[in-house]
């Protein structure tokens, strides 16, 4: 391909990513030195809106609880992602019914899939887990009042949700997985257990990886499900970093573009933060096969 054409299909797609990425990126960056509210110029405060990030125990618990959040669900996704990968690797005919079946979790849009979830813990709707339960050990358990019940609640809609997308990009992997070094490794008298974790995982370490990235930046960025899952996130101390967002600059009347623009940032760096090992590792990957 030519330079010239090189630019001609190129320049759309740049203009509409500087429109819809980087024009916004630049101006959160520059509110999260302001004090800004609806229809007023911004003014210039420094690092007043880092500070007052810093110091606010409410931001700092959000932090804390979406951090775990997102280190045990992108875990289990890639744990269960791995597990439902190599079941329906090993499927025929029944293999499109299945991945059917199991897309539709991730296809519905996130809210109406969090409510539907919610109503399997919620009495006022049938409660059929919480009748289960109350039926084997006798006690309910308080799923949207007390923090590690609706932690775990939290954690198991976002796995509900995400997991088709981790198996479909791991199922993907293990079909390119060469079947020379299965019969070698047979031949070589390995079991199941060590054909996947000394042949099966270290040739899909790239996946992986990929899976990892999206799912971590996934999760970082929890906010509507937690809506039907989590009304009361503040009180009990599971509001994520995006709902505290929410709540400072856009909730009942809240003005502070500034501190939400802050946050934001802080976010990105949290995001950058917790992808460089996965990065690279890709990047290592990637020269392995140069």
């Amino acid at each position: 391909m030519k330079t010239r054409e090189f630019w001609l299909l190129f320049f759309p797609s740049l203009v509409v990513m500087g429109g819809l990425l980087v024009l916004p990126l630049i101006r959160t960056v520059q509110w999260s030195f302001e004090e800004v509210r609806y229809g007023t110029p911004g003014v210039f405060v420094g690092f007043s809106n880092y500070i007052e990030a810093f110091t606010d125990e409410r931001f700092g618990k959000a932090v804390l609880s979406t951090v775990t959040i997102t280190i045990v669900t992108t875990f289990l996704l890639l744990v269960f992602g791995y597990l439902i990968a190599v079941g329906v690797n090993r499927m025929t005919r029944s293999r499109p019914i299945i991945l059917g079946i199991m897309l539709v979790s991730y296809v519905l849009p996130n809210i109406v899939g969090a409510v539907a979830f919610s109503w399997l813990f919620d009495d006022n709707f049938g409660g059929i887990v919480n009748r289960f339960i109350e039926l084997l050990s006798g006690n309910q358990v308080l799923w949207f009042t007390d923090q590690v019940p609706n932690g775990i609640l939290i954690i198991a809609n976002t796995v509900w949700h995400l997991v088709p997308f981790a198996m479909l990009i791991i199922l993907a992997g293990l079909q390119g997985v060469p079947v020379e070094l299965r019969e070698a490794a047979n031949i070589d008298g390995a079991n199941p257990l060590q054909m996947h974790i000394n042949v099966i995982i270290p040739t899909i370490r790239g996946v992986l990886g990929f899976v990892t990235l999206i799912s971590i930046m996934d999760v970082l960025r929890l906010f509507d499900n937690l809506i039907p899952l989590s009304p009361q996130a503040q009180a009990i101390g599971n509001e994520s970093i995006m709902l505290y967002v929410y709540s400072v600059a856009f909730s009942n009347g809240a003005q502070r573009l500034g501190l939400g623009s802050a946050v934001n940032v802080l976010t990105i760096l949290i995001i950058l933060v917790m992808l460089i090992p996965f990065i690279r590792s890709i990047f290592k990957e990637a020269k392995v096969v140069r």
